[in-house]
This record gives C-alpha cells, structure tokens and sequence, in this order.
C-alpha cells in the first residue's frame, strides 16, 4: 500500500496527472476534463474528486506564470472573471435540483455541435464591441456550467476563441477563470470534509509529475503553428464533449 491507496493504482494516480499536465500545457485547458474521468476509473469518483483539485490548480498557476500578460488579463477581463463567482454558487445550488448527468450531457451535445460548426468556419470573428457587454454574460454561463457539471470550458473558451486573442493572452485569461473556479470548488471540499491528509499526499507527490507534464506541453505548444494550436483546442473540446455523453449512452 501507499498512501493507503495500491502500489498499482498509485502509480496509476501519478501517471494520470502527467498525460492529463501534458494536454494542458499544449491547449491552456483540460486538465479536470482529461483527469477526473480516468482516475473515477481508477479508484471511484468521490475518491478522485479531491485529488483533482490541488494539481488542478499547480496546472493552472504554472501556465499562468509561463503566459504572462496577467495585468493585461485582468484590466481587459475582469467584468467577466467577476461573473464568474455568482453563476458557480447558483450552479452549485441548481445542482441539487436537476440531474448532472443529464446536464453533462446536454453540454457535451452542446461543445461538439459548436466544435464542428467552428471546424468549418475557422474565421468566426465577434464583433469588437461586442466583447463587454458579452464579458459578463459569458462569464456568469461559465460559473453556472461549471456549477452544475464539473466543466469550466463553457461557453468561457468559444467566447475567447471568437476573439482571436493571441495565445499567451487567451491561455492566461482562461487560467485564471480556471483558478477562480477550482479555488471555490476546493472552498466547498474543505467545508463538507472531503478532503484528508492522503488526498494531501498524493496530490503534492503529483505535483512534481504535473510540472514535468506542464513543461513538456508547453514545449510542445511553443512549437506548433496558430491554425495547429486552435485545432488542438477544438480537439480537446471535442473530446470534452464525447466523454460528457458516454454516461448517458452506457
């Protein structure tokens, strides 16, 4: 045993956040998406959970420290990071009315639909004044999304993407999005308990694995073209939105 958990399955744990690092350092994105379903396979859902929150954040501040433009970020975006907060805590509320499955599954419809929509029109473009009046809006969708299914893409990333913002600077504004997001739902964790001194262990042991994942993807990203990046992108949303629909169709 290690960590009260399998050799096995430890190794599994700490092999998870590294392919899971990697996707994000290349995209800006995905990391909960890509880690959490692979480690309920592994060892249960609840159990997963709180071992996803602390690398979940390290992921985040790291890309966010390697994007830079972070005054920039914030000057330019802050009436949508604010929105975020309100519409995660009445997601939150809802999710204890409706069924998260069946929500989860409506969004992972949703994020394939949009994908190939922008698959074939690669130069959507939204208008320039419509960016602050939409910031909010975007923003407050993404906290309430998040709230009710665990995904913090939408509809935070189309709304970015349509900006054509420069890499650094999109990667940055939707980390910190991220961030707020995972830092509210490791709030809510702490509150109700869920989170122990193993879940502590493993996931500063995971840590290390995170970084060196994160530094390959960014690597990696730092040497592909912006068509291939948004491509990327789309392909992770697309397989986003694929994992959201499995349950449903099992």
């Amino acid at each position: 045993m290690l960590f009260d958990l399998p050799v096995v399955h430890a190794l599994a744990v700490l092999a998870t956040y590294m392919f899971a690092a990697t996707a994000k350092g290349i995209t800006g994105l995905g990391f909960s998406t890509t880690c959490l379903p692979i480690l309920a396979l592994i060892i249960g859902l609840k159990e997963a959970l709180p071992l996803v929150i602390i690398p979940s954040i390290w992921s985040n501040l790291m890309v966010m420290r390697q994007a830079g433009r972070f005054g920039e970020t914030v000057h330019r975006f802050w009436p949508m990071l604010l929105a975020l907060l309100p519409g995660l805590v009445f997601g939150l509320w809802l999710l204890s009315r409706i069924d998260g499955v069946q929500a989860g599954a409506v969004l992972g419809a949703i994020l394939i639909l949009w994908c190939a929509f922008s698959f074939s029109n690669p130069d959507l473009r939204l208008p320039g004044n419509w960016e602050h009046p939409l910031g909010p809006v975007s923003g407050c969708l993404t906290g309430i999304v998040n709230g009710v299914t665990g995904s913090q893409v939408m509809p935070a990333v189309p709304f970015l993407m349509s900006l054509h913002l420069d890499r650094n600077l999109f990667v940055q504004t939707l980390n910190c999005s991220f961030t707020l997001s995972s830092a509210v739902m490791a709030i809510g964790l702490s509150l109700i308990g869920l989170f122990d001194l193993n879940d502590v262990l493993i996931s500063v042991l995971g840590a290390c694995f995170v970084f060196l994942g994160v530094r390959l993807g960014v690597g990696i990203r730092n040497r592909i073209s912006e068509t291939f990046f948004r491509n990327a992108i789309l392909l992770m949303l697309t397989t986003m939105g694929v994992s959201l629909l499995v349950p449903i169709l099992a």
